[in-house]
């Protein structure tokens, strides 16, 4: 049997992430009733997630499933250097457009075929010349991908094969003292990972098996939920809740 299509690979999705990460509040989520809480997601990812006063003045950070690119922008305000890696070429193409141009058309799927067309962009106070995108499988990063004072991982656990690969290299891709952030739904589907690589005992307590296999080599510095809106129509949203957590790089651990 050929391998299905990998959907993160489809126009579809580009376009849906796009808006996703990078359109306004009210071009998301019309509405004055729910949903506006869990806007601007990316960018919480990186305010909310790390303790950005600790991060040294000539910070490097690592974005691991940075799809089309916002959280990696808002990390170059406080980092020299970011770099993002994504699984979809289509992904890392559109984060290319947006380092390179500042902008990237948008379809924002309205109703059937009805689509509105929107052009969004990144901040323009953002040093885009501080980042780069590349295209990589977070549980095979290349070896001389160097260490990192932060690295984040967003909604990304949950969609790798064998989380346990990229888990294990952690210890040796963060500084001493340098801060890790996780977010998941813990939306284990067999379509993206096997059954028997679900953390936590077949997804008995998923947070468990994620602080075993990160001790104790990280510290627990905080845990709490994380709402995130992805919209597919103007009727129809994703609200989801991810488990955010943020760990500090224990040394000599």
């Amino acid at each position: 049997m050929e391998n299905p299509i990998n959907p993160y690979e489809s126009d579809e999705l580009l376009q849906q992430y796009l808006v996703f990460h990078y359109a306004n509040g009210p071009e998301q989520f019309p509405y004055p009733f729910g949903g506006a809480d869990a806007l601007d997601f990316p960018k919480r990812c990186v305010v909310d997630g790390l303790a950005l006063e600790q991060l040294p003045a000539d910070a490097r950070a690592l974005d691991l499933g940075c799809a089309v690119g916002r959280s990696s922008f808002e990390l170059a305000r406080y980092c020299r250097e970011v770099v993002g890696i994504d699984y979809s070429q289509a992904f890392i193409d559109g984060a290319r457009r947006l380092a390179a141009d500042g902008r990237h058309p948008a379809a924002r799927l309205d109703e059937g075929s009805a689509t509105t067309e929107l052009a969004v962009s990144v901040a323009k106070e953002i040093d885009r010349s501080r980042v780069t995108f590349e295209q990589g499988d977070a549980q095979d990063l290349r070896g001389d991908i160097g260490q990192f004072d932060c690295i984040i991982a967003c909604n990304l656990i949950c969609r790798l094969p064998e989380p346990m690969r990229l888990l294990c290299r952690l210890p040796e891709l963060l500084k001493p003292g340098g801060q890790l952030f996780i977010t998941t739904p813990f939306s284990w589907l067999e379509a993206y990972t096997p059954t028997e690589n679900w953390l936590g005992d077949g997804a008995q307590d998923s947070f468990a098996g994620l602080r075993t296999a990160l001790e104790p080599s990280f510290l627990l510095d905080a845990r709490w939920d994380m709402p995130f809106l992805i919209r597919e129509h103007a009727r129809k949203f994703q609200y989801s809740i991810a488990q955010a957590s943020r760990w500090v790089r224990v040394p000599g651990a």
